[in-house]
């Protein structure tokens, strides 16, 4: 079983090397921001309540998130492992990802963090926003999502390190998109 998380800034090739792996190990993508989506497109309860705070613009709690995450690494397809993109977001959900997962029979093999330095990652989502139309591609907004980036990551990343030997992965996200792949696997390997 292969059970992952992935962290890395915006721009950095998460969403890409997610899917990418997905498919190489026959093993669910889950984006917390897809899983709100289909969530609420759904009408499920936790669903309702999610869009109720997105409807406002603001964060959806962190119990609500938990909620649905657990309901989606119950379904059939994560049975086998999966691959958690945008979760958890702190060290609070952090905690409450060991603990729903403790309480399951299941652990975390791998988080891999993908390091690519802000200034590449500045000019990688300004030409995203201008050749995909994104208004929030902009530099301003970058800088912002950035810095909350850092911010919030850092002691995520210490919280993982602090786990267990061997749990937390850095690989360079600054290389062409195969060896990317092929560095993710490799970090990936001693658990898949």
């Amino acid at each position: 079983m292969t059970r992952l998380i992935f962290f890395g800034p915006p721009g950095a090739g998460k969403g890409t090397q997610a899917k990418i792996l997905s498919e190489e190990y026959g093993i669910p993508h889950i984006s917390t921001g897809d899983i709100l989506r289909a969530a609420v497109a759904q009408g499920t309860s936790l669903g309702q309540a999610a869009k109720s705070f997105m409807d406002r613009g603001e964060l959806v709690p962190d119990e609500l998130i938990i909620g649905i995450i657990k309901d989606r690494l119950a379904e059939p397809d994560a049975q086998q492992g999966w691959i958690l993109d945008g979760f958890p977001r702190n060290v609070a959900q952090a905690e409450k990802l060991n603990d729903m997962l403790a309480a399951t029979g299941q652990a975390c093999d791998r988080v891999l963090n993908l390091v690519v330095a802000d200034d590449v990652l500045k000019a990688r989502l300004l030409s995203r926003g201008t050749a995909e139309g994104r208004s929030d591609d902009n530099l301003a907004t970058i800088e912002h999502r950035l810095a909350i980036f850092h911010q919030t990551t850092e002691p995520l990343l210490k919280f993982y390190r602090a786990q267990q030997a061997n749990l937390l992965a850095e690989v360079n996200g600054d290389q062409p998109l195969s060896d990317v792949t092929r560095d993710l696997k490799q970090a990936i390997a001693p658990t898949a």
